[in-house]
């Protein structure tokens, strides 16, 4: 640790890397110093902010010489809305620094010594590929970096419609676009925001939990061009009405749209799903296609958001599982069925496991509607529905192979336990968060597992995210 280094000391750094959350990695003799929205290559001028005895944190201040891997942000919004903290980063560096971090995530979490991990496969789209975005109401807009520094407030601030600013949850900045889902979405944006704006009916608060407008929910079919709006509101006098009235104003302007449904979220929770769910306008749910199956997707249901990315990835697990057509998969973590069904055409039988109920009936549909007879989906607790692995190998057979696709959060040490005791030849894991894969994969490579190989791929352009598909196959 460097002992002349204290709290608000302004210092000249050489950002030499990234770190996780896409925060630049610098030294100073030896001691580390993070520095956000930093890019390799920058040399900077810094504020500490923070100092641990392993490492200080440190905002910059100015940038003194830019990066050969700079590129100018598409977004005007970059720098103070959360979503995108990499788009000024060439798009190949931020592939190649996420392979980085997900080699050195393993070899230090799960202990394997250069592990097998191909470089990251990259998003088809850079830009517009997303299928849903959550848009949060607010109350009070905040300001801009530009309006700050000006002392010159544009526009009112005691209305917003747009995403959190970066590092600030309870913070909501006003977007005049955004470059994730699609141009008809930011038009549609635009019209909510000004009729909104001026309603008697104000934006919900968690600070008194008063309040009535919450999230404009949007999601697309992107290989089918569905297009669905999702108000989240409470339940006031009033507000089904208020809500119905701006779903004919939608549909009027935007024929395009295909379903508009409201969801009523009456808790203290600020969460963009309801209690109670009205339809207002079509069907009520979209469709989407991911390779050669057809996928009904209702307002509240899980569905991989970068549609072209999720075909990669499925196909990933696909071969990763080494299917001949005689084998039983067990499919933990199934949700909506899309993994069950895009392996069950190579399968005798996949046997998939969810804890949501909606989900479970979400992947009965999806298997009527692609014609597939061979899966089948238990409800239930995995901790409890693993529990009695001989009565589930009595009903269903020992699996040949295990797809798992668990939360950010992973796999509960219980879940490992019986995952071990069932034995499958092979498992392939699919995970969203690259620290609590290598967590996981520690454990089961303790017993009689080995890590063959990883492919990550980049779901999520511009940002720190990266998700990975794993193959373990037993010793």
């Amino acid at each position: 640790m460097d002992n002349t280094l204290k709290k608000g000391s302004e210092i000249e750094l050489e950002v030499e890397g990234l770190a996780f959350g896409a925060k630049g990695l610098a030294r100073l003799n030896g001691y580390i110093v993070f520095v956000p929205q930093s890019l390799p290559g920058q040399r900077v001028r810094a504020q500490i902010t923070k100092k641990k005895k392993a490492f200080a944190e440190a905002k910059p201040l100015a940038v003194l010489r830019q990066s050969e891997s700079y590129v100018e942000p598409r977004c005007q919004h970059f720098g103070e809305c959360g979503g995108c903290l990499l788009q000024n980063l060439r798009y190949d560096v931020q592939l190649a620094y996420k392979q980085r971090q997900v080699v050195e995530t393993i070899e230090h979490l799960a202990g394997i010594a250069r592990p097998n991990v191909a470089a990251v496969i990259g998003s088809p789209q850079e830009y517009f590929y997303r299928n849903k975005m959550e848009f949060s109401f607010s109350r009070q807009r905040w300001l801009t970096r530009a309006e700050i520094e000006s002392n010159q407030i544009s526009g009112e601030r005691d209305f917003a419609l747009g995403l959190h600013s970066t590092n600030h949850y309870d913070k909501t900045l006003a977007l005049e676009q955004c470059w994730l889902l699609s141009e008809r979405s930011n038009r549609v944006l635009q019209v909510v925001r000004e009729a909104v704006k001026p309603h008697a009916l104000l934006p919900y608060t968690t600070q008194d939990h008063t309040g009535f407008w919450r999230f404009l929910v949007m999601r697309e079919g992107k290989r089918t061009g569905d297009f669905m709006i999702n108000f989240v509101t409470t339940d006031p006098p009033g507000g089904r009405e208020a809500v119905a009235d701006l779903s004919r104003k939608l549909t009027a302007e935007f024929p395009e749209i295909t379903s508009i449904v409201h969801n009523l979220n009456r808790s203290k929770a600020q969460v963009a799903i309801g209690e109670e769910e009205l339809v207002l306008h079509g069907p009520g749910y979209l469709r989407d296609r991911i390779g050669e199956f057809d996928f009904q997707i209702s307002a509240n249901s899980f569905f991989q958001t970068n549609t072209e990315g999720a075909e990669i990835l499925y196909g990933l697990a696909r071969d990763f599982a080494g299917l001949t057509g005689n084998e039983t998969v067990y499919d933990l973590y199934s949700g909506a069925g899309t993994i069950s069904i895009f392996v069950s055409p190579l399968a005798k039988q996949v046997v998939g496991f969810e804890i949501v109920p909606q989900a479970i009936y979400d992947a009965g549909v999806n298997c009527r509607i692609n014609d597939i007879t061979n899966c089948h989906f238990i409800l239930g607790d995995l901790k409890d529905e693993l529990a009695q692995v001989p009565v589930l190998i009595r009903r269903w057979g020992n699996p040949d192979v295990v797809i798992v696709d668990p939360p950010r959060a992973g796999m509960h040490p219980k879940v490992i336990q019986k995952l071990l005791e069932l034995a499958p030849q092979r498992i392939v894991y699919v995970s969203c968060n690259p620290a609590t894969f290598a967590r996981d994969i520690k454990d089961i490579c303790s017993r009689q597992y080995h890590l063959e190989k990883v492919q990550p791929v980049d779901m999520f352009p511009h940002t720190a995210h990266c998700e990975v598909v794993g193959l373990l196959t037993r010793d």
